[in-house]
Formats: C-alpha cells, sequence, structure tokens
C-alpha cells in the first residue's frame, strides 16, 4: 500500500482536492524542456472523449518516464485532463483574450458538457500497470451579456480554462443547471479518482 501519489499536473485546484481527500501528493512536474502542449493537440474529427482519454494517457505516460529519470521511490502517478465540447466540438484553452470572449458568448444560454479523464499508473520494476476513468457532466449558463463576458475575460480568471472559464470562480454565478460532477469540472472527479486510485493500492474513503 502505498503511502503518498505523484501529482504529474500543475493545477493547484487538483492538489487542493485530493488534500481535501487526505490524500498526500508529491508534484511531479514536467522539465522545462517538454513540450507538454504539444501533447494537448486536437486531431483533425477527433471526439471529445477520445481526445481527453489520449491526451490523459500520454501524459500519463510521460510522466512514469519522468519518476525514472529523476529516480524517484516508486508510487502512483496521477494525471487528469478536462475539456469543453459544444457538441463535438471541443474548446480548449483561449489563446488570449478574444479567443475568450468569443467561447464564452458561444456558451451562453447553452448546455455544454465536461468531460475530465483521470489516469492512474502504477510503476513496477518489470512493468508498469494503468487504469483510466471519464467523467461527463452537463452544465447550462444562463443567457450572458457582452459587458458580463468582458469583465470576467478582464479578471483574467479564463486564461488556462478549457472552455474559459472555472466553476469554482465567478463563472459560477452564471450556472443555473449541472448533471453530473461538480468536482470532475473542477478538474477531477472524486468518485472515478478514488475507484482509481484504490485499483493502483491507495484507498482513500
Amino acid at each position: 500500500m502505498s503511502a503518498f501519489i505523484y501529482l504529474a499536473s500543475q493545477s493547484p485546484r487538483r492538489r487542493q482536492l485530493l488534500e481535501q481527500w487526505g490524500v498526500r501528493c508529491e508534484p511531479l512536474l514536467p522539465e522545462a524542456d517538454e513540450d507538454v502542449e504539444a501533447l494537448e493537440a486536437v486531431r483533425p474529427g477527433e471526439a471529445p472523449a477520445v481526445y481527453v482519454r489520449r491526451v490523459t494517457q500520454l501524459k500519463l505516460e510521460a510522466a512514469l518516464v519522468r519518476l525514472r529519470r529523476r529516480g524517484l521511490p516508486l508510487a502512483p502517478v496521477l494525471c487528469a485532463d478536462t475539456t469543453v465540447a459544444l457538441g463535438r466540438r471541443i474548446l480548449g484553452k483561449p489563446a488570449d483574450a478574444a479567443d475568450a470572449r468569443r467561447m464564452l458568448a458561444e456558451l451562453s444560454g447553452r448546455r455544454h458538457r465536461v468531460l475530465t479523464a483521470v489516469s492512474v499508473g502504477r510503476p513496477g520494476i518489470r512493468t508498469d500497470r494503468s487504469w483510466q476513468a471519464v467523467s461527463v457532466s452537463t452544465v447550462r449558463f444562463a443567457p450572458l451579456k457582452a459587458a458580463q463576458i468582458s469583465r470576467y475575460v478582464r479578471s483574467g480568471e479564463p486564461e488556462g480554462k478549457a472552455g474559459a472559464y472555472a466553476i469554482q470562480g465567478r463563472a459560477a454565478l452564471w450556472i443555473d443547471h449541472i448533471s453530473g460532477s461538480h468536482s470532475g469540472i473542477m478538474g477531477l472527479p472524486a468518485h472515478e479518482t478514488a475507484q482509481l486510485l484504490a485499483q493502483a493500492g491507495l484507498r482513500i474513503d
């Protein structure tokens, strides 16, 4: 049984959630020369669920290589990726303020899906094992005015967020319906994460 896990994510929300659940985690972040953004490139015609599974698995594989290269003690490694989907269209992280405003205008008054994939790997002496799960939630925004969107974008909160918003921030004021996992929309679904960690040898309940 492992006493801790490695978190291969720069998201402070994921670390906060794990600590809230009583999981001790150590960061396993990429080196400066690792092109993490390249792993998140969308392939032409790729469905959101296929995309989020593929990207999360690639991140896990890179993290396991990183773990061994650094000679760190073996322990489970957790990676996650969240994407927002409007139909089959993937809304990733906005490139700039104009892109953020465009995304939020598209989400205004409509339902969209938030997909978070979680991958947990357990490195072994001879071989590694891994498990994966995907949480799919539905979110509906109330109709938004252009001035509301502009103020939100100026706050800086959309930066680095899939779909240009964070449910744990000011955007929560616009959400009139959620179906699914609130923690999954934040970036780490509680139920699925607990199941994966148990499979890797770490019970958190």
